[in-house]
């Protein structure tokens, strides 16, 4: 039986990769690249490895300045866009009474207060990892070995919902069992490492005991 649940946040909890795309396509616009949604899957959703090699002359201190100008555009929009799930706290409400929730997200923790400064769900969880608590994001296990230990659970009594490949690759990798939930961005990534793959949120019901 399970008895802790962790959540990964961005496109599960709110619907925010849009937008973190949206912020990278800007500033690489405004350095002569053209980001198309396509190449942002591969190398963001993907595997994570990013696309700033993608411009000319790149070095660590020219991708440096580029994130922390996307990171404010990002922390921007997030304060903006309507990026919140309709119907997801009454969903946090039922599952909150039997399971220990946590959410394990590679999202900054500064991105991460923006986001939830308003959304009003995070009442429902235990506790929360976030970039800054983990040296190697997803796919690496690390983020959810580090959720698995803080839910004071094994990983066989854990469970994990994803949105993406390389979270779902990272939960496996920890040794939790994993729903697959795709959305708009991630659609095309391969969910094949999946336990099981969900139309929406609620569905997840119908497989709990």
């Amino acid at each position: 039986m399970y008895k802790a649940i962790l959540w990964d946040n961005d496109g599960v909890l709110v619907d925010t990769e849009r937008w973190y795309y949206e912020a990278t396509k800007r500033v690489m616009k405004e350095e002569g690249y053209s980001l198309t949604l396509d190449v942002y899957r591969k190398t963001f959703l993907k595997s994570n490895s990013g696309a700033w090699h993608l411009l000319k002359d790149c070095n660590k201190e020219y991708i440096r300045k580029l994130r922390k100008r996307r990171n404010l555009i990002y922390s921007s929009l997030l304060q903006t866009k309507d990026i919140y799930i309709q119907g997801l706290s009454e969903i946090l409400s039922k599952l909150n009474n039997k399971y220990k929730m946590g959410i394990v997200t590679s999202s900054r923790r500064e991105h991460f207060d923006i986001i939830h400064k308003r959304s009003n769900i995070l009442k429902y969880f235990d506790f929360v990892i976030t970039s800054d608590d983990f040296i190697n994001s997803k796919p690496n296990p690390e983020p959810y070995l580090i959720g698995i230990n803080s839910a004071g659970y094994k990983a066989s009594s854990c469970f994990a919902i994803e949105d993406s490949e390389r979270g779902v690759i990272s939960a496996k990798k920890a040794g939790l069992f994993c729903f697959a939930i795709p959305n708009d961005m991630t659609i095309n990534g391969d969910f094949s490492k999946a336990d099981i793959i969900l139309d929406n949120l609620n569905d997840i019901f119908f497989h709990l005991d």
